[in-house]
């Protein structure tokens, strides 16, 4: 995940571009998720990030806002959702209302940064599998999306091993949207994963984030992005305008480097 501010990038480091493919890292470890186990019923979506020695963790330090992101997408890359759940600190057990809308395979990540650890943010994640009658949607590649009544461009190519800049525009009814307002400490929030295995793709947010009591800043929010292999990219922007949040998905192919460029490298 990345946002409108460099200092607010949700990973790890420059070699660091294949997160969020393991239950447990760093010496910690993500529960069971309990869960409704169909589409249609009402319950509680529920789990813990142990220690390995199986205590659980409960003092966390805030990134965006927040002590622990919750990202949940099925795994045809659809109903992806960027959720903060709450925190019982008397058992550790992170919990917030849910309902499936749609069968499938669910990939659910926590990222989170543990107070006391040396190794900066963690991103666990597991698999969960919601009974019902399953459609799986095929991805094409798209630079443009509609939503909230919003139009948002994407430009910029993905290339697999070296960083690109990715810039996305945002309007309305044919006018530049200048109203961005800051979400979760940001003008705008980027989760990008590959399609495949669904790793994180390692993304670092451009320019500053609001502060000196910036209220709005717009039309474009740009980000820096290393893709670790050939392959499709699948692309999540969180940003709000008018106090609603909306989220447009873009798909980008990321390709080799010409040889030409290499060499002139």
């Amino acid at each position: 995940m990345a946002t409108g501010g460099t200092e607010h990038a949700l990973h790890h480091s420059a070699g660091d571009t294949r997160e969020g493919l393991s239950l447990d890292s760093r010496g910690f470890v993500l529960s069971l998720i309990d869960a409704p186990s169909s589409t249609g019923v009402a319950g509680r979506l529920q789990f813990q990030i142990h220690r390995e020695t199986g205590e659980p963790l409960i003092q966390f330090t805030k990134a965006h806002e927040k002590d622990l992101h919750l990202i949940v997408v099925r795994t045809d890359g659809s109903h992806f959702r960027h959720v903060h759940p709450g925190l019982d600190p008397s058992t550790g057990i992170w919990s917030l209302p849910w309902i499936w809308e749609e069968a499938g395979t669910y990939r659910i990540y926590a990222d989170f940064t543990p107070a006391d650890a040396e190794a900066g943010e963690v991103t666990l994640s597991r698999t969960v599998e919601v009974a019902g009658d399953y459609r799986p949607t095929r991805t094409t590649a798209r630079a443009t999306d509609e939503v909230g009544g919003f139009t948002l461009e994407l430009e910029g190519d993905l290339v697999a091993g070296a960083p690109s800049e990715l810039t996305v525009s945002i309007s309305r009814d044919g006018e530049p949207v200048t109203s961005l307002q800051p979400y979760l400490g940001a003008f705008g929030h980027l989760v990008a994963l590959r399609e495949g295995d669904l790793a994180y793709l390692h993304i670092h947010a451009e320019g500053e984030s609001p502060e000196n009591g910036q209220s709005t800043a717009g039309p474009t929010i740009t980000f820096a992005a290393i893709a670790p292999t050939i392959g499709r990219y699948l692309l999540y922007l969180d940003f709000q305008v008018d106090g609603v949040v909306h989220t447009a998905t873009f798909v980008l192919d990321a390709h080799h480097r010409p040889a030409t460029d290499q060499v002139a490298g």
